[in-house]
């Protein structure tokens, strides 16, 4: 007989054989394919454009300064302020020059009465020739005098010469200015209208050239009538509009670009000299060409890329060139048809050849705010 021992090592043997086989097999159902967002590019029609960064420069500029010595006796303008042509800024004490005229004209006075009597005196043979001709050298010196005088009465009285904005005055009142050479007082700059100046490559000015060309422009005689865009750094786009009225004759030869130059109005006077602008000059007529959205678009070291979803649900990789930027995304200059569906949400979670389950946009849109 078998012992208790015996008896229980082999029920216990049993039940190890006999559980496997009497659990059940569960099949895991396989994973759904992930829900992207897709959507059709949208036809716009658009401009081809060069994008730049310029500098502002005053249209005039120049440096006021002292043209006679003498103290400053005031300032008539505040600093930064906008000026008007024939302005008062600066008067230098005009009481010396004053009195230097007066005596000037004096002089002036008696060398034309001198003059006069002398001429009556040589009707009658009473005087010499030479006497007539030193008054008329006497008088005519005393007339340029009066002049010089009159000149330096006016150069007591600085006056801005165009419309601008003043700098910050450089010297201050009651100190003697224009002794040793011209002093210079203050600078002003002419903001209307006003410059704004930026490099090209060669490639992009040769593009700019047919670009005229097709225009029916002359690039000689031309410049003037191609426009330009600029935006300033806090501003969205491009919103104020001039024309091209500048282009060097030659490149660089450091740095192979060519100088052109934008003049705009400017009469809000928001560009002021000195400022970086973004500048945009168009390259031809508008083109139809499919917009999407800049979350769509990736990049990596091959360049710019969209996930596009094809007829059997599966992602594949779109090696596109990333056009002007628009209200709406991006235009797609090559790449991409108006037919492709894109990715526009989603494209984080999947990769080419991965299986989805693609949702309109509007679709999406829909199912969100239903909820």
């Amino acid at each position: 007989m078998k012992s208790g021992l015996e008896t229980t090592l082999a029920v216990m043997i049993g039940l190890v054989i006999i559980l496997p086989g009497c659990k059940k097999t569960e099949q895991n159902p396989a994973a759904a394919p992930p829900v992207v967002t897709v959507s059709k590019p949208a036809m716009q029609p658009i401009t081809p454009y060069l994008e730049l960064t310029g500098t502002a420069e005053a249209s005039q500029s120049v440096n006021l300064v002292a043209r006679v010595p003498g103290y400053l006796q005031s300032i008539e303008f505040k600093d930064g302020s906008y000026v008007e042509r024939d302005q008062l800024l600066f008067v230098i004490e005009p009481e010396t020059y004053i009195e230097q005229l007066k005596i000037a004209q004096a002089q002036l006075l008696r060398a034309q009465s001198e003059l006069d009597r002398q001429k009556e005196l040589a009707k009658a043979n009473a005087t010499s020739t030479a006497d007539v001709e030193r008054w008329q050298s006497e008088r005519d010196q005393s007339a340029a005098q009066v002049a010089l005088a009159k000149l330096n009465v006016d150069y007591t009285h600085v006056k801005a010469p165009f419309s601008g904005r003043m700098g910050r005055h450089l010297v201050d009142a009651g100190n003697m200015v224009g002794v040793d050479g011209n002093t210079t007082l203050a600078t002003l700059d002419q903001l209307i209208p006003i410059y704004v100046y930026f490099n090209l490559n060669e490639r992009d000015a040769l593009n700019i050239r047919d670009a005229m060309k097709k225009q029916g422009l002359d690039p000689e005689s031309g410049v003037g009538k191609v426009p330009v865009f600029a935006g300033l750094q806090n501003e969205t786009g491009y919103p104020h509009k001039g024309v091209l009225n500048f282009v060097d004759s030659t490149s660089s030869s450091s740095t192979g670009t060519i100088q052109l130059r934008g003049v705009f109005s400017n009469e809000d006077k928001i560009i002021f000299p000195g400022v970086f602008t973004r500048v945009r000059i168009p390259l031809g007529e508008p083109k139809p060409l499919p917009v999407i959205p800049g979350r769509a678009i990736g990049s990596d070291q091959q360049g710019d890329y969209v996930l596009v979803v094809d007829a059997q649900n599966t992602v594949a990789r779109k090696e596109v060139v990333r056009g002007p930027k628009t209200d709406d995304g991006y235009a797609i200059e090559s790449g991409l048809t108006a037919m492709d569906r894109v990715i526009v949400n989603g494209s984080i979670n999947v990769r080419p050849g991965d299986k989805v389950t693609p949702e309109s946009e509007a679709a999406s849109a829909s199912d969100t705010s239903a909820s």
